[in-house]
């Protein structure tokens, strides 16, 4: 099992490119399912998540093609005829439920297993099976599969989330394309990558209303055709990125990065203490002068500050001066990165989904393990920062969300490796 290694204590100089982001990609592959016309996704992140949805997507028997060393996607369900989608693929990722809705929406029947992912917190899927009965499916749960089916087709409905659900959004959003009749979506999901989604299926010939607002107007139509969409570029690889130069120093460039997909993230680092501008090149990033201030950080629903950048931000504040609050509302159990900071010298009092951090003037490298996907490369940032050397297990969780980070970094000065078992 690879881990990473960091000697840290380096200023990063130079410019990282942005990928195309892993969410929208998961959320854009299956609505392949949707049409029997190709679906072509450039800017695609070359990603194990990426990999495993086109695994899943072949088990449906959709043809995939990876091509331009992965960054082009080429999807084509015309010969797709199977509704199963089985446990031993779903349980890798969370995002797998998303095929529930174009699949239902194009053949009236889904088996469907319950999904796995990240430990972080219960996640269930309750609003994507609530939201596709008001689409009039009849559901039921047998030995850990959604069995889903809409006989005479799926028909426009009106559903209120009781909370926002991104993952729930996209697929009731996805079914609701097909479904005779007009669909509106209130309180739903107003993330980047909804509006990635929604301008890719009007690619394909959807007719979708108010995308990235609180109220979503579907008019369904009888068939969709194929279409050739870029990837929106991957707003969490930015923010992780961000922070690099503003934990470590100097200066780095994040080639392609859009401030209107990070703006209260962005909000939080002015405060710190650190500059961010943007260019036609993309947005660059430093420390203005001396130690980065204490911020307190919320998460919450876009445009509220990201969840998935909650641990990578405590890395920085770990050094901070003062005391910062994070309040994580969106999942439960997402602090399990601060015992590992800790192992760092990091001041970390973690009472439910409150994290307090006090500054500390330098981390100390250690030995440390990634517990999930965005734990794994908080610590990678902790570690660029701290004092000596620090090695990072369990770094698959890493390679299912961010291409080729010990490249981009080594790029830019950074002392890092990945170190393979046999090493």
């Amino acid at each position: 099992m690879d881990s990473i290694r960091i000697t840290g204590g380096t200023e990063l100089n130079g410019t990282i490119p942005i990928a195309g982001a892993k969410n929208a990609c998961l959320t854009l592959m299956p609505a392949t399912l949707l049409s029997e016309e190709p679906l072509t996704l450039t800017n695609a992140p070359r990603l194990s998540d990426i990999r495993t949805m086109s695994t899943l997507l072949e088990s449906l028997g959709v043809e995939v093609s990876s091509l331009q060393n992965g960054q082009v996607q080429v999807l084509s369900s015309h010969g797709a005829d199977r509704h199963r989608a089985d446990y031993d693929i779903v349980r890798k990722m969370r995002a797998s439920i998303l095929v529930l809705g174009p699949l239902l929406a194009r053949d009236g029947v889904a088996e469907v297993s319950l999904p796995g992912g990240c430990a972080i917190g219960a996640r269930p899927v309750d609003l994507h099976l609530r939201g596709l009965e008001a689409l009039g499916a009849d559901l039921d749960l047998v030995e850990g599969y959604v069995h889903a089916r809409a006989p005479r087709g799926l028909r426009g409905g009106t559903f209120e989330f009781p909370l926002v659900s991104v993952g729930a959004t996209e697929n009731i959003l996805m079914a609701a394309t097909l479904a005779k009749g007009t669909t509106v979506l209130k309180n739903a999901a107003r993330e980047p990558e909804i509006v990635d989604l929604a301008d890719c299926l009007t690619r394909m010939g959807a007719h979708i209303e108010g995308a990235g607002s609180a109220e979503i107007v579907i008019e369904g139509v009888d068939r969709l055709h194929g279409a050739t969409h870029p990837v929106v570029v991957d707003r969490i690889e930015l923010g992780t990125y961000m922070l690099a130069p503003a934990i470590t120093g100097g200066c780095v460039t994040l080639e392609g990065g859009r401030l209107d997909l990070v703006e209260a993230f962005a909000a939080k680092l002015d405060e710190a203490g650190i500059a961010v501008s943007e260019s036609a090149a993309g947005v660059t990033v430093s420390r203005r002068n001396g130690r980065v201030s204490a911020v307190d950080v919320t998460t919450a629903p876009h445009p509220g500050f990201p969840t998935d950048l909650q641990a990578q931000i405590m890395a920085l504040l770990c050094t901070a001066e003062g005391v910062s609050v994070l309040e994580e509302r969106i999942f439960e159990n997402r602090f399990m990165h601060a015992p590992e900071l800790m192992r760092m010298g990091a001041d970390i009092e973690v009472h439910g989904g409150t994290a307090t951090v006090t500054g500390v003037k330098r981390l100390k490298g250690a030995p440390v393990m990634a517990t999930d996907l965005r734990a794994s490369v908080s610590l990678i940032l902790a570690g660029l920062g701290a004092d000596g050397e620090t090695t990072v297990s369990r770094v698959y969780h890493l390679d299912r969300g961010y291409e080729r980070v010990e490249e981009k970094l080594s790029a830019c000065g950074a002392n890092i490796e990945r170190v393979s078992q046999d090493d």
